[in-house]
């Protein structure tokens, strides 16, 4: 191999991602977790799969394998108090401030994302140094205005006006000029009350219905 981990690192942070923060809680007694995660994406439509890879050498690494469902909460452009909160080893199990709900089975849920993915754990593989858990989806919702927050080459970002949607999925849009993405630096994000926003979304509107997927 001709690179070190560093180099790695830095060419897989041209991949843009969104951010999510998986939550869950202990199966021994129900205490809720949360952990940041952008090494997340979808497996299947049918069923309805998704995935996310989680250090091995996390705290949080034995509870997560442990327990039987869990929620991927997609994190919105004004959220990045929330990534970071969870993204610290000391605060993945401090929930003081963070407004958040509950699924029926106990699972976490934050409040003002942009989505949320109830799901069962289906599967659980060996990914080096991490763990990929294979989720099912049981439930959902999303919200249909905002945008995500990113994380691009270690730095939060937001699509400001670049996102342009297509009129049709036939049709071949012509090429936009590109604007630049805002970038928001992890370290000039304060650490303010956006966590503890109301739980009952953005703009005040009440939370949507969960969704079951047909199988």
């Amino acid at each position: 191999m001709s690179f070190d981990v560093k180099t790695f690192r830095r060419a897989m942070g041209c991949f843009a991602t969104g951010i999510t923060v998986v939550t869950a809680a202990s199966a021994d007694g129900g205490e809720p977790f949360g952990v940041t995660i952008n090494s997340f994406a979808s497996v299947s439509l049918e069923p309805p799969l998704v995935l996310f890879c989680l250090a091995r050498s996390s705290r949080l690494s034995p509870d997560m394998i442990a327990t039987r469902s869990f929620a991927v909460n997609v994190l919105a452009e004004d959220q990045a108090p929330l990534s970071m909160h969870f993204a610290r080893s000391d605060s993945q199990r401090r929930w003081t401030g963070v407004a958040a709900g509950r699924h029926d089975d106990g699972t976490p849920l934050l409040a003002g994302c942009l989505a949320h993915l109830h799901c069962t754990t289906e599967a659980i593989h060996d990914g080096g140094d991490h763990v990929i858990v294979v989720g099912r989806v049981q439930s959902l919702d999303w919200q249909h205005d905002g945008h995500p927050l990113l994380y691009v080459r270690g730095r939060y970002g937001r699509l400001g006006d670049l996102f342009v949607p297509v009129a049709a999925p036939g049709d071949v849009p012509a090429v936009p000029a590109v604007t630049t993405v805002e970038t928001v630096s992890g370290d000039a994000v304060a650490m303010t009350g956006e966590a503890s926003r109301s739980p009952q979304g953005p703009s005040g509107t009440a939370p949507p219905k969960w969704a079951t997927p047909s199988r």
